[in-house]
């Protein structure tokens, strides 16, 4: 290389160091921002693809009557396990609270410990948690909350017929469910905790799981992408001239 070209080369490398170097602290956190706000946007579309596919089929469906009833409802895709006896899973969700002006914004969550369910092979599962009662949404604003030791949990019926007064409804706090794609089938999420993913809902809101759920609408409305969870729960809450 002649001595004139690699000079210049240095030199843009050079300066290409200077303008990194001279990015301002400010400038940093809006680009860690954009990025988690991306992030939290995928996360929200992600569950609301899970949840639609699960309920295109109504009578293997989640009940429109205990959706309906629902509190909160929270979704964990793409939950990956490799075990084989030990649970050791954990997974990224988001949980939407119904209020009577409809579903709240989509507050970011996360899972893990416990157990999601039977222990063979690799997989990557849905998990669905329906929160019946305000005592297990409450749950979810504290820095940590177990399930099946704060709240009771139980598998929740399925089809058009699981009518809203089985002993599921009556007695469990959270109804869970499962979709699985992989070499094991069952639910099973005692055991689970869940914590706030505050650094999305910082970064999204400037508010923290818990300012979230404990008032819904008090923030501003989300873009497009971050509404796809709360916008597909209110299109299968909403009951069809089928259902009436």
């Amino acid at each position: 290389m002649k001595p004139a070209k690699r000079s210049i080369l240095v030199a843009v490398a050079a300066l290409a160091v200077v303008v990194a170097a001279t990015r301002t602290p400010a400038a940093r956190s809006d680009e860690s921002r954009e990025k988690k706000v991306k992030e939290a946007a995928e996360q929200s579309t992600k569950a609301a693809k899970a949840f639609d596919e699960i309920m295109q089929v109504p009578d293997k469906a989640i009940p429109r009557e205990l959706l309906s009833r629902a509190k909160a409802v929270a979704v964990f895709p793409h939950v990956i396990k490799v075990a084989v006896t030990v649970g050791g899973e954990g997974g990224r969700g988001v949980v939407s609270r119904q209020t009577a002006a409809g579903w709240g914004n989509p507050v970011f969550i996360r899972g893990g410990g416990g157990s999601f369910g039977a222990q063979i092979g690799a997989s990557s599962t849905d998990y669905f948690l329906l929160l019946m009662n305000d005592e297990s949404v409450e749950g979810l604003m504290k820095d940590k909350f177990e399930l099946g030791g704060e709240a009771a949990v139980a598998a929740g019926p399925v089809g058009r017929n699981a009518g809203a007064g089985t002993d599921a409804l009556m007695h469990a706090a959270i109804l869970s469910y499962s979709r699985s794609r992989g070499l094991f089938a069952g639910v099973n999420v005692k055991g689970v905790v869940l914590r706030p993913e505050d650094d999305l809902n910082l970064a999204v809101y400037n508010h923290t799981a818990g300012e979230l759920l404990s008032d819904p609408v008090a923030t501003a409305s989300p873009s497009e992408g971050l509404k796809s969870f709360p916008n597909t729960l209110a299109r299968y809450t909403t009951k069809s001239s089928d259902d009436q």
